[in-house]
């Protein structure tokens, strides 16, 4: 058997060498022609020329609606003023760049998601594609039987090896819960974002992170169902903060599991507030104030996170379940609604899919100059797809913990789909009907600083960007849009405010008042996210999410082994091996 030491080390030495293969690059001169102005280096936001102005949002035409009003001052702005310098200092600490010959500076962690998703994706063989149909039988329950049954203890086995198949949802289930926590706001609001950003090209990179990122909610999923902690009461806890320390100590590096675990659930609280709660108000408060004319500046993103706050308060703090049971029901209704819309539109415009995807492949390789170059490009579309699917990040492992199997592997394999549903369809539906907005091309995207653009004077960012793109195809459909994305929003914070709590009652334990504190903390975080700007809110969110890789990949790496003893024996008890 070969040792611990050597196991651990291998991984991460291929793991370093990967990332900063797939990190080399040649730059290349290119984004806007010599003929295009240079973007406004104060603000970072580019003027867009509409040659057609009911191309644009409706409500645009409202000078009202996400306008600038710079003498204007509120609650709203005093809040933003108090919290960019802390989403800044945060970000700052989380994106810490790395130089690398040739391609120049680049986020160390984005290194180490894109680099650990490579790594396993070769290491398992391609298991993105190799068990892309076996997760929707599994998910089916066609192996329900198997995975249930208790087998006879072969002699010499472990005789404290569980008899009793715990936990508590199914396969479907738990994918589902776990999506929800996913599809949202990032399809919709943080798609908007990459685009306005990074031009079409990123959604290209969203699409390669997505299919690196199936591989790695294969690992992170079967390591949270191995190690999952179960209380006297039959209530499964589970998460990275528990196979970090268990899976850790048992290689013998207990105390490094200790520490990883606990830098992970305070991050994961973090993420709660920032990804799970802060960026869902903001986006959510953002769509109501466009479509009802309020001006940002002002109070009224205190007014409607007050609300927001006091209505998730009732769920996660007043146990009235019967408002997230209602919500259940309808969300996935409206990303029905929304998927169809997207079909709909693509279909109606079918002659112009060609082109849009040219746009995507072609700009994914054409550096951007106000981005810094190909990298740039690259890094806003890995960003956005790990911001969307949280693949490294551990939320997922949260959430699948709970299923009730005796095969760790089996919910690895049903949790590859997360990313594939979510980035490479639901996201690229989403690029492409902003894309076709764009149809006549003369949109100049590349809004650095503040993630908007301006169209006729209005700025244009996040929802409000997607909304004016579903809008201008079918006209009254920002109003559908505003229904589901303050539902998603909804959902989103609840599943998350369940990842916080997990992580929370790790590291303070499981009492009641650490769980009130928690909760109480968790409604603040939503008035103060629909105060601040998006620029604001990206920048924390991001920097929330990301810090959850540092601990979650590293042990990722780490404890691969188990991993691949654990699909051995799931398949061999399926019988496809």
């Amino acid at each position: 058997m070969t040792s611990p030491v050597i196991v651990s080390r291998r991984p991460v030495l291929l793991f370093l060498l990967m990332g900063i293969l797939l990190s080399v690059g040649s730059p290349v001169s290119w984004g806007q022609s010599p003929e295009d102005p240079p973007p406004p280096a104060a603000t970072g936001e580019i003027e867009i020329a509409v040659t057609d102005p009911a191309a644009a949002d409706p409500a645009a035409a409202d000078p009202a609606v996400g306008s600038e009003e710079p003498a204007a001052s509120g609650l709203d702005q005093t809040i933003d003023e108090w919290f960019k310098p802390v989403a800044d200092t945060w970000g700052g600490i989380v994106f810490f760049q790395v130089p690398l010959p040739v391609v120049g500076p680049i986020p160390f962690v984005l290194l180490l998601l894109v680099g650990g998703a490579a790594f396993f994706t070769i290491a398992f063989v391609f298991p993105n594609i190799r068990f892309f149909p076996l997760a929707f039988q599994v998910v089916a329950g066609k192996f329900d039987d198997v995975e249930q049954a208790v087998p006879e203890k072969a002699e010499g086995a472990d005789p404290e090896e569980e008899d009793e198949c715990i936990g508590e949802v199914t396969h479907f289930q738990a994918l589902a819960t776990a999506v929800s926590g996913t599809v949202g706001l990032g399809n919709i609001a943080g798609v908007a974002v990459a685009v306005a950003t990074g031009g079409p090209g990123a959604t290209f990179w969203m699409i390669v992170c997505g299919l690196l990122g199936m591989s790695t909610k294969f690992v992170e999923c079967t390591l949270g169902v191995k190690y999952r902690d179960v209380d006297e009461d039959g209530v499964v806890y589970g998460g990275p903060m528990y196979y970090l320390q268990r899976g850790l100590s048992e290689m013998g590096a207990g105390r490094t599991g200790k520490v990883l675990a606990s830098l992970f659930a305070l991050f994961c609280i973090g993420g709660s507030f920032g990804g799970g709660n802060a960026f869902q108000s903001n986006q959510a408060t953002q769509q109501i104030q466009s479509l009802m004319g309020l001006s940002p500046n002002g109070s009224s993103g205190v007014l409607i996170g007050l609300v927001i706050a006091v209505l998730v308060g009732f769920v996660i703090i007043g146990g009235i379940k019967r408002i997230a049971q209602v919500t259940e029901k309808i969300v996935p209704l409206m990303g029905i609604i929304y998927f169809l819309a997207s079909v709909v539109i693509i279909a109606m415009n079918w002659d112009k899919v060609p082109w849009a995807f040219s746009q995507m492949f072609s700009g994914a390789f054409t550096p951007n100059a106000a981005l810094g170059g190909l990298v740039g490009v690259m890094v806003q579309g890995f960003q956005r797809a790990a911001f969307s699917n949280e693949a490294g990040a551990g939320s997922a492992p949260i959430a699948h913990s709970a299923v009730k199997t005796r095969y760790p592997a089996s919910e690895g394999i049903v949790a590859l789909l997360e990313p594939f549903i979510d980035t490479v369809v639901i996201c690229t539906m989403t690029a492409i009907v902003i894309v076709f907005f764009n149809a006549d091309d003369s949109f100049v995207w590349g809004a650095v600083e503040s993630k908007n653009v301006i169209v006729d004077g209005v700025r244009l960012g996040g929802v409000d960007l997607t909304s004016a793109a579903f809008d201008a195809k079918l006209p009254g459909f920002r109003y559908v849009l505003t229904i589901a994305i303050i539902l998603f929003a909804f959902s989103t914070m609840i599943s998350w405010s369940y990842y916080g709590l997990q992580s929370w009652k790790y590291l303070f334990g499981r009492g009641i008042v650490a769980d009130l504190t928690y909760k109480l903390l968790f409604c603040l975080v939503i008035v103060i996210g629909a105060a601040i700007s998006l620029g604001s809110v990206i920048d924390f969110s991001d920097a929330a999410i990301f810090a959850m890789v540092f601990p979650n990949m590293i042990g990722l790496v780490l404890l691969y082994p188990k991993v691949r003893d654990e699909l051995r024996r799931y398949l061999t008890a399926i019988g496809k091996r």
